[in-house]
């Protein structure tokens, strides 16, 4: 054999050293007689090439790209015989229909996803060192948004906490922020998970009721449990009936610890806010809508998107000193049953994320995106949340059964946009081609690689925290047994409306519970919490309010968890303007194209598809497919009096006026509204030319609603 080749069966293609090698260089390349497969994508398209994964060819392929003629009958024995083994196109397609579906999520089954970027204003460069938080720095995100209880085909606008879940691809890694929109939790031990979710799902006899609390098995649990008392306080408050998840705050939940550059900590608690305010649905409108949309979330967070009214947060944290007992202000920072409220820890802007991009296969993107709180990056670091550290063992053990392995992470949308050199090997749906033959470490034939790295490379440091010292126990400490204090300080911040809400969905909820013990157990928490709720609730379930064994105290209030009071931008705001066949044209062009103008969407409802009378306008909605729950205020440019005797028309602005919502017009819409029992001086009834119409109602949009016709 010549001495110029080398002998076959040599491991590497490198010569080992006899000493561990200690210095970070480029892996070997591999031996000279091995070869990978072609990189070509899952479509069977050069790797490189723009449209690589789409399947955009011109002809009908099987899944091996043989190019069919025919997949509208199966090969049979004469045209009336039966149908033969032999058809390798007929088991394919068969048997791949027969796997389509994967396992869905225990809980956030149903959700709504969508691609955006972020912006560090690097205002948080001395609290951490995470590259992606310095200045001016543009990460890609993927964020998914969904309920919590219900399964993947249920309806969107429950009262439900919702998740809002955000994976940052820095340079550094994959960071997931994996909250709600609620910014305390049920529980306070990752251990009750279990019963919590096993409660709150529908009976295991009938399963019903699906997507909702309103139930014995929720509200036995929760009465017993009562650590819960704070959390369900929130999502009996108008949070747990958002508007749009473009309206709605999230929430980290836990603390996390961040280290800067000189390794110092600190503890923050994560925020997001966004551009348009947080704001709320009426719970008839919430039911109506689970009726008529049920996919009203999902639908609101395309359509915006796709109209260029790009959702906005910005990200923020609220800073407290890593101090060894992990509390600030008496409020145990380790408990995620309890938030700090604002006025006592302002929120640090650091960034704003922008939503711009819809995905293009749901399954792909958001069914198969897998967030993992374990997911971090250098300079932000997990606390001893017991809470949180049960999740770090959760999320990644669920995403291997519903992803069919540990890989998922090769998935594209799971992908890191920072080099990924590791030594996991195998494993179902492999994809990666790993070259060398040292997987471990120390090895010598790989040359050493891959190298550790330090501090100074941007690795991740686990900072020395000291741990009390203490006996093995399974116990809570002192500081979590408090559970009524943030439910009443909660409840005592929000407004009068506000407060009427909370009333009315214990009412409702309680009201659907079947056992009495239910309802008097559950009151007796309401009674510690606040006397007149409880009061209140009790009345409306003819039941008498029990006596408080461990009554709150007077609290403070704090304005910033009420959602009333404050002013938004309305961009994106839907505005239904509604027409007939004597409608002024003109006037309509001209407020269609004022309200575009101020950022809003206008969708004209007239009686009948198709165009408007005498025009070539087109209508979105006819008086049949137009529902009030659609818009955030209705404008009347119909001219025929005799209009408002159609049921369709009357309903909506009926319902349009019950939710609080501006109504205006011009025109003949005075006698209109009077025939559907409406006083056109009502608050919010605005009547006048076309340009004013709309100039008041962008004002009263920016609260919201008029919050002034209930009373508030």
């Amino acid at each position: 054999m010549s001495t110029d080749k080398p002998v076959p069966g040599a491991p590497s293609s490198v010569t080992p050293q006899i000493a561990e090698p200690t210095k970070p260089h480029p892996a070997p390349s591999p031996k000279a007689d091995q070869q990978g497969p072609k990189r070509v994508s899952p479509t069977g398209r050069p790797s490189a090439a723009a449209d690589a994964d789409s399947q955009t060819g011109e002809y009908l392929t099987t899944a091996q790209g043989l190019r069919l003629h025919d997949t509208d009958h199966s090969l049979k024995a004469g045209d009336r015989g039966p149908t033969l083994l032999q058809d390798h196109h007929l088991r394919e397609k068969i048997t791949h229909f027969d796997h389509e579906r994967i396992p869905e999520r225990v809980v956030h089954a149903r959700g709504a996803g969508a691609h955006g970027t972020f912006r560090s204003y690097g205002t948080a460069a001395g609290l951490t060192s995470a590259s992606f938080l310095s200045s001016e720095v543009e990460t890609p995100v993927f964020v998914r948004f969904s309920t919590v209880v219900g399964s993947r085909g249920s309806a969107d606008a429950v009262r439900d906490t919702r998740g809002f879940a955000t994976k940052f691809y820095t340079d550094e890694g994959t960071f997931d922020l994996v909250g709600n929109n609620i910014p305390v939790f049920f529980i306070q031990d990752g251990i009750k998970f279990p019963d919590v979710v096993h409660a709150a799902k529908p009976h295991p006899d009938r399963e019903i009721p699906q997507a909702q609390s309103a139930h014995d098995t929720f509200w036995d649990f929760v009465s017993l449990h009562t650590e819960a008392q704070a959390h369900t306080m929130w999502f009996m408050a108008d949070r747990g009936i958002p508007r749009s998840f473009r309206m709605m705050e999230g929430f980290g939940i836990h603390t996390f610890r961040m280290i800067n550059a000189d390794g110092e900590t600190s503890l923050v608690k994560f925020h997001w806010k966004p551009r348009l305010g947080v704001h709320s649905l009426v719970w008839e409108e919430a039911q109506i809508i689970n009726g008529v949309d049920p996919d009203f979330h999902r639908r609101d967070l395309a359509d915006s998107i796709e109209a260029g009214a790009y959702p906005q947060w910005e990200l923020g944290v609220q800073v407290f000193p890593d101090t060894g007992d992990s509390t600030f202000e008496g409020i145990d920072l380790l408990d995620p049953t309890k938030f700090v409220p604002e006025e006592l820890a302002p929120v640090r802007p650091c960034g704003l994320m922008t939503l711009h991009a819809n995905p293009r296969n749901y399954f792909e993107e958001t069914e198969q995106v897998a967030f993992h709180p374990g997911h971090l990056v250098p300079g932000i670091d997990v606390s001893d949340d017991p809470l949180l550290q049960a999740r770090l063992f959760s999320y990644l053990d669920t995403q291997i059964t519903r992803l069919g392995g540990p890989n998922f992470a090769q998935i594209p949308i799971n992908r890191p946009h920072a080099p990924v050199n590791d030594m996991l090997r195998d494993g179902m749906h492999q994809v990666a081609d790993h070259t060398g033959v040292a997987p471990y470490r120390p090895n010598s034939l790989d040359a050493g690689c891959p190298f550790q790295a330090g501090a100074e490379s941007a690795a991740f440091i686990d900072i020395p925290q000291p741990v009390p010292e203490s006996a093995k126990v399974r116990k809570a400490p002192e500081s979590f047994a408090d559970h009524f204090s943030q439910a009443a300080l909660f409840y005592r911040s929000l407004s009068a409306i506000e407060q009427r809400h909370v009333i009315e969905a214990y009412t409702f909820e309680l009201g659907k519970c079947y056992e009495e013990p239910v309802r008097i157990r559950q009151l007796e928490s309401l009674a510690n919490i606040d006397r007149d709720l409880c009061e209140a609730v009790a009345g409306g379930l003819g039941l008498s309010a029990p006596e408080a064994e461990q009554p709150v105290g007077a609290t403070d209030r704090y304005p910033s968890v009420s959602q009333v009071g404050q002013t938004w931008p309305v961009d994106g705001r839907i505005i239904g303007l509604v027409i007939d066949e004597n409608s002024d044209i003109e006037s309509v062009i001209s407020a269609r194209d004022e309200i575009v103008r101020l950022g809003m969407q206008a969708l004209i409802v007239a009686p009948t598809a198709g165009k408007a009378a005498g025009s070539d306008i087109p209508v979105q909605r006819s008086y049949l497919t137009a529902r009030s729950t659609e818009f955030d205020a209705v404008i009347l440019a119909a001219e025929t009096v005799g209009v408002a005797s159609d049921k369709r028309l009357s309903v909506l602005v009926d319902e349009a006026y019950r939710h609080l919502k501006p109504i205006g017009g011009w025109g003949s819409v005075a006698a209109i509204l009077e025939s559907v029992g409406i006083d056109d001086g009502a608050a919010g009834v605005i009547l006048d030319e076309p340009r004013t119409t709309i100039a008041q109602i962008v004002d009263l949009l920016s609260g919201h609603r008029v919050w002034s016709r209930a009373g508030a």
